[in-house]
């Protein structure tokens, strides 16, 4: 009997010793909600912005179509230049200019080939009347140190316009 009581006399006590952990917790939580609410920061004022309407007179309105109807931008009249849309593009055509360096020449019976890469490493050779770049650069000359094309691109009035270009030497070949 002494062993029981001995034995219920240590589990009240360290029954008393047991804390609840989340006691602080629970307590900060009570001080928080107990709290007055601050005061909310009213709204800034809204200024109201002057509207403007546009009076050009006499002058065209920019967002409507000419005084036609038919958009302003009809081609060039009398310009043979175009690309030709019924040509099959070729590889190069796919890479911008600045994209693709030249590394080399190379003369094979007679012709003079020019060594061109493009960014994934590979290696093109190109010949006079070649296309390359994205604006139908045709390959006009090939020299030693560079490739001399002439593009066709937008004049932004609907029609085109012959663009000279050229891709030089590079220094090594390196990316």
């Amino acid at each position: 009997m002494r062993r029981a009581a001995w034995g219920i006399a240590c589990v009240l006590l360290l029954s008393g010793c047991v804390n609840d952990p989340l006691s602080d917790l629970k307590q900060y939580a009570i001080q928080v909600k107990a709290r007055e609410p601050a005061p909310l920061t009213p709204l800034p004022e809204i200024r109201q912005i002057e509207t403007f309407v546009y009076q050009g007179g006499e002058r065209r309105d920019p967002f409507q179509l000419g005084s036609t109807g038919v958009e302003e931008t009809a081609a060039t009249p009398g310009s043979s230049i175009a690309p030709d849309p019924q040509r099959r593009k070729e590889e190069l055509e796919q890479y911008p200019l600045d994209s693709m360096r030249m590394v080399g020449t190379l003369a094979q019976e007679g012709t003079l080939w020019a060594l061109v890469l493009i960014p994934d490493g590979t290696l093109f050779r190109v010949r006079v009347n070649n296309y390359m770049g994205q604006n139908h650069g045709q390959i006009m000359r090939i020299a030693e140190d560079r490739i001399e094309l002439t593009e066709i691109v937008p004049d932004g009035l609907g029609g085109w316009l012959e663009h000279p270009a050229s891709v030089a030497l590079s220094e090594g070949t390196g990316k």
